[in-house]
């Protein structure tokens, strides 16, 4: 199943598309051996007449996608914008470091960097692991091997930090890359992407927003946030990058924005488009 252009959902029979309206009914699925009812499909211009009607009231821009892995059904909103990062580049930071050595090869310091700078996000820990990689050209290298398009590296350093928090980068590139994390089919072996799954499920309280609050009851998730006040507007870039699990589907999901007057507003933005794009996905239990 997937949404139209015009915004009716459509379902691929054979080798067509077959348009289903814009008032689908509920339909099963078999996944395994479960039957799982699932919400009727909601149209694209319903999905972005509800953001845009959230955030008129609010400043900034923002660009967002999902997409339910391995089902063919995705939404895309702004999604030519490029924003920067901030710290949601770590993510690739630490692939970088798992395509040259195995986790189980790492140095014990090396472990330690990359744990910091997942569930902690501490930036002199990246600043080391950017270095182990190469800077510029190692990160970019990263970026190509996994097949993203619009996210480049910066050289030089900022303020105290390498600018690897000021990357370009776009909502399909950073679905890509969590769609990687559960892919048999990625660069990265198996046991090095648990690894990395582990360290996003296990980012500490704090620092554990957006993403998270589109997830229903019982749902697992695993994300990278990033926050970086901008030198040249004093204006925030807030962006939330990562998956939401639940009896074997996975929703790949990125929410970038900038232009937030404050880090909270930031995530308030962030936390509310996530949630109002995924309930159109499937139903939250009562």
């Amino acid at each position: 199943m997937s949404v139209g252009v015009e915004g009716e959902a459509v379902l691929r029979v054979g080798g067509a598309w077959v348009g289903l309206g814009k008032r689908a009914a509920a339909r099963q699925l078999v996944v395994g051996r479960r039957r799982v009812v699932e919400r009727p499909e909601v149209p694209a211009r319903v999905i972005s007449e509800r953001l845009d009607r959230y955030l008129a009231g609010r400043v900034g821009r923002v660009a967002v996608m999902v997409e339910e892995l391995g089902a063919g059904r995705s939404y895309r909103y702004h999604a030519g914008e490029r924003m920067i990062t901030a710290s949601v580049a770590k993510v690739q930071i630490l692939l970088g470091v798992l395509l040259r050595t195995r986790w189980k090869a790492l140095p014990a310091g090396v472990r330690r960097d990359a744990e910091r700078m997942i569930r902690y996000s501490d930036n002199h820990a990246a600043d080391r692991l950017w270095e182990r990689i190469g800077g510029v050209s190692g990160f970019d290298a990263v970026g190509r091997k996994f097949g993203l398009r619009d996210t480049r590296g910066v050289a030089g350093t900022c303020v105290d930090l390498y600018c690897w928090g000021i990357t370009p980068t776009s909502v399909d590139d950073q679905v890509l890359l969590m769609g990687a994390l559960v892919s048999k089919k990625g660069p990265l072996k198996e046991k090095d992407r648990a690894r990395v799954l582990s360290l996003m499920g296990a980012v500490v309280d704090g620092q554990n927003w957006g993403v998270s609050a589109a997830a229903c009851g019982g749902e697992g998730v695993v994300l990278k946030n990033g926050w970086l006040k901008r030198v040249s507007n004093k204006r925030w870039a807030t962006a939330s990058v990562g998956l939401i699990r639940s009896d074997g589907r996975d929703f790949a999901l990125a929410v970038l924005s900038e232009g937030s007057p404050q880090v909270e507003y930031g995530i308030a933005t962030v936390e509310g488009v996530a949630e109002r794009v995924m309930r159109a996905f499937r139903n939250c239990p009562e």
